[in-house]
């Protein structure tokens, strides 16, 4: 069975599996490890604003979302490949794993879960302002983009760890990957 520290930790790690020692550096991750992991909230915050911007601008935040997405995964395979700790019989099993799940996962956990949640948020929240205040059209629009925005931090983790609990539960039993979090 491939242990997810296979496809995660090895490839965020430079190959190493345990914790880095006081000489080792550990690689940097650019998807994860650096602000252009941001891009992979785009989308949440063309949620947000879509009260705001024409439409085309929030379906522009799902390209820039799923683009960061595409591009992580085809990194965690592409470092899985040159893994040389996996086994050249199993390389392109391994590969297509760490595609996958780095894939599903954060589609789900960057981009259409949380891309559903701050969309229902401002809709309801601009719902609820439209029944219960008489504040002018502007000014809800833009109340709804900061609450948005606002609930964007609060909602990452609780669907990161809901994702994790549901792959965990389907698609890595599927795939044969077993993974720690961080445990």
């Amino acid at each position: 069975m491939i242990q997810a520290k296979t496809i995660h930790s090895i490839m965020s790690t430079g190959g190493t599996t345990g914790m880095a020692g006081p000489g080792d550096k550990k690689e940097v991750d650019i998807y994860r490890d650096t602000l252009l992991r941001y891009l992979g909230y785009a989308n949440e915050v063309g949620e947000s604003f879509r009260a705001l911007v024409p439409v085309s601008v929030v379906w522009g935040s799902y390209v820039v979302a799923t683009a960061y997405c595409t591009a992580d995964a085809v990194d965690k395979g592409k470092k899985m490949a040159k893994n040389p700790k996996v086994d050249p019989s199993e390389k392109t099993k391994k590969v297509m794993q760490a595609v996958v799940d780095t894939f599903v996962w954060q589609g789900l956990a960057s981009v259409a879960i949380p891309g559903f949640t701050i969309n229902r948020i401002c809709a309801l929240s601009l719902f609820l302002l439209r029944k219960t205040t008489n504040l002018p059209l502007p000014i809800r629009k833009w109340t709804t983009t900061a609450i948005g925005l606002s609930a964007i931090p609060v909602i990452i983790h609780p669907i990161d760890r809901s994702v994790d609990y549901l792959l965990d539960s389907t698609l890595r039993k599927w795939l044969d990957i077993q993974y720690d979090h961080g445990k």
